[in-house]
């Protein structure tokens, strides 16, 4: 889809639903932690898979590829990083077998290179652009609808994640910011910062996914509607985790919670809505529920 034929489909439609989180529920199905979400494509792709399809059975209209981290830098931790290519593709063929011939968008997923730029680190710009632009190449070559630049948080990355996919399709983008120091980024960027810096892309969304408490995430939403007149794309965390004695990740906002504020994100002016870590499909049923009842 190219950027008008994306925005025409936001608006036509009520409050798109999409999915909910991939690590997290990988993990709660055996994937080890600190072993990368992206590594299953290979290894294990019926888990991904049957996650697909239980997001598509809680009321997903848009589904993620499992390629947050399918960046050449990232998937290099894991002995991966020859295999752009091929993960990609993959994980798309993963995600269109799931869907079938239902009505529901694929976004290829692309998420921060895991380096910090230049001066605060040792990456060019250039290195950076040269990744994204890789890993949109074999995202839109493989059939994604729509690409999703999401939890950014610097801004400098962000513009060269824009412009490494803009030089190689011309598939339609939505870039998602994660605020996770409350209502700023770790780089110290509001919403309205993130919006006056990439006001000058053609993007058919804005948006906001992972961060901190869904107070602070709804605090965002507010002011990114109120400094936009683009859709806006809103995926917040079931709120802050904490470690049980295994050191495994514990959400506490239970699905009826989350649901019960998907209203409030509707009310706010959010397009599409879904859940980032600690979104189940149980979460995501349950915000389903409450949009379109």
């Amino acid at each position: 889809m190219k950027t008008t034929e994306l925005i025409n489909y936001i608006d036509e439609h009520k409050t798109l639903i999409s999915d909910g989180a991939t690590g997290s529920n990988l993990q709660s199905r055996g994937l080890d932690k600190g072993k990368a979400a992206e590594t299953w494509v290979l290894e294990n792709p019926d888990a991904i898979q049957q996650l697909h399809n239980d997001f598509l059975e809680s009321g997903a209209n848009i589904l993620l590829t499992c390629t947050f981290g399918a960046n050449h830098f990232r998937l290099e931790h894991g002995g991966l990083g020859n295999e752009v290519n091929t993960v990609n593709h993959k994980a798309v063929e993963i995600a269109r077998k799931a869907i079938g011939e239902q009505e529901v968008l694929l976004a290829g997923s692309m998420g921060p290179l895991g380096q910090m730029l230049k001066p605060l680190g040792l990456l060019e710009i250039d290195e950076a652009q040269q990744a994204y632009a890789e890993q949109a190449k074999a995202l839109a070559h493989a059939g994604a609808d729509f690409l999703l630049i999401e939890t950014q948080f610097d801004i400098n990355e962000a513009r060269a994640a824009i412009q490494g996919a803009l030089s190689v399709c011309e598939l339609a983008i939505i870039c998602s910011f994660s605020y996770d120091r409350g209502t700023k980024t770790m780089m110290g960027t509001s919403p309205t910062k993130m919006a006056q810096e990439l006001a000058d892309f053609d993007l058919a969304a804005l948006g906001i996914n992972c961060g901190k408490s869904l107070e602070n995430n709804l605090s965002c939403l507010q002011e990114l509607v109120s400094v936009t007149d683009k859709a806006v794309w809103f995926k917040p965390n079931a709120g802050l985790p904490t470690l049980d004695e295994m050191g495994d990740a514990i959400y506490s906002i239970t699905p009826a919670e989350m649901g019960a504020q998907a209203p409030s994100w509707v009310k706010a002016g959010a397009a599409i809505i879904g859940g980032c870590c600690g979104t189940s499909p149980e979460h995501l049923a349950a915000i389903a529920a409450n949009v379109h009842p």
